[in-house]
């Protein structure tokens, strides 16, 4: 099995794990999202800044991509947080990733990469899905909530194109994750009702740490053995593996409209995918 193929899976755990972790810590009040994603980013850059140290990685100045890879993530983190206090496990996840495949099947047809007829079929059908999913009289998700998690989506899939071609995926992220800590830190001065608790703080940290710090060091070092579409397609699976946790270990219930809206948008997915070209 090669590397990269193993790499993409513990990735895609983790993504799962961190919607399950931001879930049990926001929804259930145990911290608010403005302290939760700064503890998250901040547990995340000084564990991913001891790995290089560990490591022997000499980390860098920060360079143009790292500002961008920070701006791009602290977009994501901030609205994936507050998203989360009114979204359940797999809705948000399925949300976020569903809007990151949009993001960048539009990218590549802006790059003048052409879709075959079986590939607008696939498009359409994980836009059905999409639909299904967020029409509010059939899923109920909040307004505000999905809203935030659209934009969160857009924020990490740019945050993932940005990622395309990282030669030190370890030092890239500490610095991503440096760099986007600063504005957390300044978001707390405009939040009036911070509420933290030891467990929402074990959470953010297990969060921060594990979930995403070494988990998107993770991601970067398999995206450049991934096309645009596969790296795109292979995070739809994060949905499942995230309902699934939900149910097990949050007691959420699997509800009809859910299943239906997971197949439509993986089964269109695995259509476009299927049939695309490593770019």
């Amino acid at each position: 099995m090669p590397k990269h193929f193993i790499y993409v899976i513990l990735a895609l755990i983790a993504f799962a794990a961190n919607s399950i972790l931001s879930r049990y810590g926001l929804y259930l009040g145990s911290i608010d999202p403005a302290s939760f994603t700064f503890i998250r980013l901040l547990a995340g850059a000084v564990t991913l800044i001891l790995l290089c140290l560990l490591s022997l990685q000499k980390i860098d100045k920060p360079k143009k991509q790292h500002w961008l890879g920070g701006s791009f993530l602290i977009l994501y983190a901030v609205t994936f947080s507050f998203a989360y206090i009114s979204l359940d496990t797999a809705t948000g996840a399925l949300i976020l990733f569903g809007t990151v495949q949009l993001l960048m099947i539009c990218t590549s047809l802006i790059k003048g990469q052409r879709l075959r007829a079986v590939e607008w079929c696939g498009f359409t059908l994980a836009c059905i899905g999409f639909l299904i999913l967020t029409v509010p009289h059939i899923t109920r998700p909040s307004w505000s909530g999905l809203i935030l998690m659209i934009i969160a989506g857009l924020g990490w899939g740019l945050y993932t194109m940005n990622g395309k071609d990282s030669k030190q995926p370890l030092m890239d992220t500490a610095l991503n994750f440096s760099i986007a800590t600063v504005p957390a830190a300044c978001l707390l001065l405009f939040i009036t009702q911070l509420h933290i608790t030891t467990s929402g703080v074990l959470v953010a940290i297990a969060s921060g740490s594990l979930a995403s710090g070494i988990g998107y060091a993770i991601w970067y070092a398999a995206l450049p053995h991934l096309s645009t579409s596969q790296a795109a397609a292979s995070q739809l699976l994060v949905p499942v593996i995230a309902g699934a946790g939900g149910v097990l270990l949050l007691s959420e219930a699997l509800s009809v409209s859910l299943i239906i809206a997971a197949c439509f948008v993986l089964g269109g997915v695995y259509l476009v995918i299927s049939m695309k070209a490593k770019t």
